[in-house]
């Protein structure tokens, strides 16, 4: 285990030069102090937790400190934005504070968000507030232990800086962890402001560094599309099959590695709607839960205009035309893990279909629903869950082709069918009203419910004594909270 003082650096994006981002110090917060930290994503630093503890922890991630071989830069990136596109954004509150890489060879981002204003900011003030900052935290490494590709997050410095939005609230600072940063929308900066000369350095970067195995292909460009087709359809699948909802999905919030990124007015479905927008701010329900697969497919497709030099049209659309059918395999594969399914049948679809549509109608808890039904055999699990459905005599129909289609699978044992369907189907999850909870507590100053909660979701198919109180429904209130891009 390592002190702070003994990561080591490597600053390969910084060394891009200033085309690609600005030099930047943070700007300190007030009397910063620890909120919550990430042992876990300390660990990807080869991070003694007990650091965390220390005075000088917040005061390196709160902004008052740097290491000597940090290099903290501020990305310059463009995007589309709800469809529209917007020719220069860029990181507006975080830095690129360097790269560090660990003893197994991994090279890890340390993003500062909430860092102060940079040269991207436009209107804003540079600054992130605690709410949002814990939200992104729990959400990160809630979805890292979902088994779904994330950025992670190690921890959120609080402080008494004041900072306004809709009212005045406090500053945060987040220090969020990937292999890699860049985004669509580097891609299509240089695109549109046809700068081909770095456009082409950022694509052998992003080849070099993330995608070396595609060196090995005929066509190294096309192979590393297809590679980020291919591992965008996997995180969307794992999105659907988990209900969660990402809220803001434009090309600037699409990350190349294909993990989930920037966190803002996310959420998980409590009862199943396929139309639920989390965003209140998206009227025309471009982001709902519903749209996030063909959406995906048109940022894809953003990303496919922006690499034409690199790669034929009839290349990309070729690529292109894997993600439907890969985001299917994946997500049907998952969903009859869900269903406690080993094997696959034609019909496995319109089995999901099927429940789904009841459930949408009924208002049934998605992730207790699946829980649940691997509680009990099959026969007695859709005997309990019958009064929670409007349409009984539907889900009558429904529970005798699902006993049916179990049957067909194999007679396991009922305690190896459980343990199965639990090891995919969490009891926890972060829902609204938890984090709510919570950010309510730390803005009155005290953490431990934040950092409570994020222990139970670091365990999420795990039953955990004494907090049964994160596994039930939601209060109706919990259901229609409103969140925003500054969440």
């Amino acid at each position: 285990m390592k002190a702070l003082d003994e990561l080591t650096f490597d600053n390969r994006f910084a060394r891009l030069g200033d085309a690609f981002s600005t030099h930047v110090l943070p700007e300190p917060l007030d009397e910063p102090r620890l909120v919550v930290a990430s042992k876990a994503a300390m660990a990807l630093l080869d991070l003694d937790p007990a650091v965390a503890q220390t005075p000088v922890f917040a005061e390196l991630f709160g902004g008052h400190k740097l290491w000597a071989e940090a290099e903290p830069r501020a990305m310059v990136y463009s995007g589309h934005q709800f469809g529209g596109y917007t020719p220069q954004l860029g990181d507006g509150r975080g830095l690129l504070l360097g790269e560090v890489y660990n003893e197994a060879g991994e090279h890890w981002d340390l993003h500062l968000k909430g860092a102060g204003m940079t040269p991207y900011s436009r209107m804003g003030d540079g600054r992130a507030v605690l709410r949002s900052s814990i939200r992104e935290f729990l959400a990160s490494e809630a979805l890292h232990a979902l088994g779904i590709p994330t950025s992670r997050a190690l921890c959120v410095i609080g402080s008494s800086t004041p900072v306004w939005r809709e009212k005045q609230e406090r500053g945060a600072m987040v220090l969020r962890l990937a292999p890699s940063h860049i985004r669509f929308g580097h891609f299509e900066y240089f695109y549109y402001t046809k700068k081909p000369e770095q456009q082409a350095e950022l694509a052998e970067h992003v080849l070099n560094l993330h995608y070396p195995e595609c060196r090995e292909q005929p066509e190294p460009y096309l192979a590393m599309f297809r590679e980020i087709v291919e591992r965008n359809a996997e995180m969307i699948a794992k999105w659907q099959a988990y209900g969660f909802c990402h809220g803001v999905m434009n090309t600037d919030n699409m990350s190349i590695l294909g993990i989930t990124f920037d966190f803002g007015p996310f959420a998980f479905l409590d009862d199943f709607d396929a139309h639920f927008i989390c965003n209140h701010s998206d009227h025309e329900g471009r982001y709902s839960f519903s749209n996030q697969v063909p959406i995906g497919q048109w940022n894809l497709s953003a990303l496919a205009q922006a690499l034409t030099p690199f790669i034929s049209v009839d290349a990309l659309k070729e690529a292109l035309g894997l993600y439907l059918p890969l985001y299917q395999a994946h997500y049907l594969d998952l969903m009859r893990r869900r269903l406690g399914l080993t094997t696959a049948e034609e019909d496995d679809q319109t089995l999901v279909e099927g429940l789904l549509k009841l459930m949408q109608n009924s208002g049934v808890d998605y992730t207790l629903f699946f829980r649940r039904l691997g509680d009990e055999s099959a026969t007695l699990a859709v005997t309990r869950l019958r009064d929670d459905f409007v349409d009984m005599a539907g889900f009558d129909t429904w529970a005798e082709q699902y006993k049916a289609r179990v049957a067909r699978d194999g007679d396991y044992p009922q305690e190896q069918r459980r343990e199965r369907m639990h090891a995919v189907n969490p009891l926890y999850i972060l829902r609204n009203y938890l984090a709510q909870n919570a950010i309510a507590a730390a803005e009155s100053g005290d953490y431990s419910e934040v950092r409570r909660l994020h222990d139970v979701l670091t365990r999420p198919f795990e039953e955990q004594a004494g907090m049964e109180q994160y596994a039930q429904r939601p209060p109706d209130w919990g259901k229609h909270l409103e969140i925003s891009c500054s969440s």
